[in-house]
């Protein structure tokens, strides 16, 4: 038997998306106003979810304290109030889309779980605009 369970975070960010190697008109066709020079900001919400089995001695998949630790620690701490771009490594030469920035998260945490765990990462850029990573 398997469950899934999830913590919600959030963290505010600013980033740019476009390619370097583009020009400004193709840059503007293909991000419009995310390619804005000076950045744009997102409040970003979090879902991450950790599916296995039931411990038969704690009753947990995974003990919530410590998922909540890890997010902080390989999140939050990295990324909010942050320009993604200039400041977060993995994003100094990767352009910092939603599906971009939820494979970065899921690498970041993936290392730090139990091998037998699945995970998954749904990003909301938006109330609206979200994407979901589980490392296919």
């Amino acid at each position: 038997m398997k469950v899934k369970v999830s913590r919600k975070a959030h963290f505010n960010a600013a980033h740019r998306l476009f390619r370097p190697d583009w020009d400004d008109a193709r840059n503007e066709s293909v991000f419009g106003k995310c390619n804005n020079p000076l950045f744009h900001g997102h409040n970003y919400e979090l879902i991450v979810s950790v599916t296995g089995p039931i411990d038969p001695n704690t009753g947990f998949v995974i003990d919530m304290k410590v998922l909540k630790d890890l997010i902080k620690v390989e999140v939050e701490d990295v990324m909010d109030h942050k320009n993604l771009n200039e400041e977060v490594e993995e994003f100094k030469d990767l352009n910092p889309t939603a599906e971009n920035i939820a494979v970065v998260i899921w690498n970041r945490l993936r290392p730090h779980l139990n091998k037998s765990h699945d995970l998954e990462v749904q990003l909301f850029e938006t109330p609206r605009n979200f994407v979901t990573y589980t490392g296919n």
